[in-house]
């Protein structure tokens, strides 16, 4: 949740390097959908597909791409090149987060030697560490857990029940959701004599600036060395990353998506939902992989869109898919064609 704001259609426009047509001075106090827009509310076109439903929108202020609203007449209009990434930034301005004044709850337990910043905000039975390091204006929530030697940085949110593991660093204005755990133990194990035998798990994990990690999300510690979630990178709810791994920057991660140990992520790379990583496979810069795909344990992923299991080319994949949905036609003419045969053998030994 968050607290809304005013502003004029003229003062919006400018957050975006937009130019407005129509009523600038007019008053927005919130987003909305083109079919559900109102008085003093904006909407988006992202293209023409929606033109039909801009016509028809009550929205006091729709957002379009320069020079494609001629036909449009609503109060006012904001061109933009972008209109998703302008309504976007408009929204977040209209809806900031929510503020907490300074304070440490009565119930939070705080290590003596901890070194908690006085514009920060602990929340009700909040544990700090010893040594561990809260930065300026960050928002720790209710029932969070941090753990000796952590350093959080400066604007962060960390929302309920978030556990820390000790000695993880979390950088400046990184917002973690409910339930995410970082700096858990990786899965490793040896297996001798009698069974399995764990593997030192004393590494330590790194998340850098303006990363957000969805709800429920875990990663783990180092075996030996860290495990790094790079600048600006997004992950979704219920993503697990595995020891050792190297996640780089800008990265985005939908949900449920499974990551096994020391497995590398390039930059700017693009992971759907559900996708299954073996070990020490590597994503370069630029590939995109589809959904449920699966890669196989060393298996290089270069530039381009990956589809499938195992994962392949998407030309290769649609054109693999293609033949599976012939198999119930091609399992017909295989029959019609060994019906064939026997009659051919049935004469020729009559012959």
């Amino acid at each position: 949740m968050s607290d809304s704001r005013k502003f004029s259609v003229n003062k919006l426009a400018e957050l975006v390097d937009g130019t407005v047509k129509g009523d600038g001075a007019l008053a927005i106090v919130r987003i909305a959908n083109l079919d559900q827009g109102g008085d003093n509310e904006v909407a988006y076109v992202e293209n023409e597909k929606f033109f039909a439903a801009a016509r028809d929108s009550k929205a006091s202020c729709l957002i379009v791409k320069k020079a494609s609203g001629a036909e449009l007449s609503p109060p006012a209009i904001i061109e933009v090149s972008n209109p998703k990434l302008a309504f976007s930034i408009i929204g977040a301005a209209l809806n900031p987060p929510k503020q907490r004044e300074p304070a440490i709850h009565s119930t939070a337990t705080l290590a003596d030697t901890a070194d908690v910043a006085l514009t920060a905000y602990i929340g009700p039975g909040v544990c700090i560490g010893d040594y561990a390091a809260v930065g300026a204006s960050t928002r720790i929530e209710a029932g969070v857990v941090i753990g000796d030697q952590v350093r959080v940085g400066s604007g962060c949110v960390i929302h309920p029940n978030v556990v820390l593991y000790d000695g993880v660093t979390i950088g400046n204005n990184v917002i973690l959701h409910a339930g995410v755990c970082i700096g858990a133990d990786g899965f490793g194990y040896v297996r001798g004599g009698m069974g399995y035998h764990k593997f030192p798990q004393i590494g330590t994990v790194v998340i850098e600036d303006e990363v957000e990690i969805g709800a429920h999300t875990c990663i783990d510690r180092a075996a030996l060395g860290r495990t790094r979630i790079g600048r600006g990178t997004k992950l979704d709810n219920m993503v697990h990353v595995g020891h050792n791994c190297d996640i780089g920057e800008r990265v985005v991660i939908a949900a449920q998506t499974g990551i096994s140990g020391s497995v590398v992520i390039e930059d700017d790379a693009v992971i759907g939902g559900q996708v299954g990583f073996g070990d020490h496979t590597r994503v370069q810069k630029g590939a995109i992989i589809g959904s449920k795909a699966g890669i196989l344990p060393g298996k290089i992923v270069r530039p381009g869109v990956w589809w499938g299991i195992p994962v392949q080319p998407l030309a290769e994949y649609k054109r693999m898919n293609a033949h599976i949905g012939r198999l119930p036609q091609l399992r017909e003419e295989v029959k019609q064609l060994k019906r064939k045969l026997a009659e051919l053998e049935e004469k020729f030994a009559k012959d």
